[in-house]
């Protein structure tokens, strides 16, 4: 449903403002009808290799009966088409979002980078946000492992996904985690026209100038020149600058929140609130958001982890407890037997 409706806006929209609907990684990866295939195949290979490499030894013989027998037990009907589903509502909601926020510029002049500005300032008693964290941190040394904190966030998503598509032993796990996935990316994309920024880091680059240059910043830059080719110049592209709600925090947090009500090893749950809690200080520290954005990208992330797992079959008790449905259960039992 959220493929749809992020369809049924995106091209309309493109339409009305004599644009394309793009794909914003189709110049580097490929165009999506290769993608998309592409991913498929890794996932059902990433799955199979390894396990017949590992169980198999040093005996190719034994590879052959080791993948027939995880095609028959895993890969059955109904996990094929949770992942081809999965990946293709997914995919499709991602490059909406892309060309929606792309589009925003044309359609909504006013910025509230002053307002949530004076928030953030008052917030802090104040002083900057960014310049707190700075002193905390330092701007030479922590820089560095807070920048590829925030880059990971790039490779994360689809690896997530297809976590959760190809291994979650329950399939409605998977159907959770892609719902949620999806509801988060549109309601982003609604948040970026209810309240459109820049962001500290382009609106007061100058709080952020003493920082370390990393590959952050190289992303920044990229960011802004891409704005600049896309907006001035006129050059076809997707522009991708635009601030509230932060999609960084409120993704990693999403993912959290699966982890821990999806993936029984402690350390797994640890390292994916440590992942979050670092991501929300990047954003900070390098001007990415301001804190109204991270508390709003928090806020739908709750949102579509809810609305997620009750769409998919799951409740909700009162200690946290998360219970399927007994249909879904069964059918999902059937599937995995």
């Amino acid at each position: 449903m959220n493929a749809v409706v992020m369809a049924g806006l995106a091209f309309p929209i493109a339409a009305s403002l004599d644009r394309h609907v793009m794909d914003p990684e189709g110049s580097f990866l490929g165009p999506t009808w290769v993608r998309l295939p592409l991913l498929l195949l890794m996932a059902v290979a990433i799955d199979l290799i390894p396990r017949a490499l590992w169980y198999g030894r040093a005996k190719p013989a034994a590879w052959g009966p080791i993948i027939r027998e995880r095609l028959k037990s895993h890969w059955t009907k109904q996990r094929v088409i949770l992942v081809f589903l999965g990946i293709i509502c997914f995919y499709t909601v991602y490059v909406c979002y892309r060309n929606l926020k792309s589009f925003l510029p044309y359609i909504i002049e006013t910025k509230y980078d002053h307002e949530l500005h004076l928030i953030d300032r008052a917030i802090f008693f104040g002083h900057e946000p960014g310049t707190v964290l700075q002193q905390i941190f330092g701007t030479d040394i922590f820089v560095w492992p807070l920048s590829y904190i925030y880059l990971w966030f790039m490779p994360l998503v689809p690896i997530a996904v297809a976590i959760w598509l190809v291994w979650s032993r329950t399939l409605t796990y998977g159907y959770w985690f892609v719902t949620s996935q999806c509801i988060a990316w549109t309601l982003g994309t609604a948040s970026y026209y209810a309240l459109p920024t820049l962001g500290p880091g382009i609106a007061y680059p100058y709080v952020y100038s003493t920082l370390a240059h990393t590959p952050t910043t190289d992303l920044m830059n990229s960011l802004v020149n891409a704005r600049h080719n896309v907006i001035i110049d006129g050059i076809a592209g997707v522009q991708s600058v635009a601030g509230f709600a932060s999609l960084h925090c409120g993704i990693t947090l999403l993912i959290a929140l699966m982890v821990q009500y999806t993936i029984r090893h402690r350390v797994f749950r640890i390292l994916a609130w440590v992942n979050f809690g670092l991501t929300v200080c990047a954003t900070l520290y390098f001007g990415w958001h301001y804190v109204a954005d991270d508390v709003a990208g928090i806020c739908l992330a709750l949102v579509s982890f809810y609305v997620g797992g009750v769409v998919s079959g799951h409740k909700f008790g009162r200690k946290g407890q998360v219970k399927r449905e007994a249909a879904l259960d069964a059918r999902a039992t059937e599937t995995s037997a």
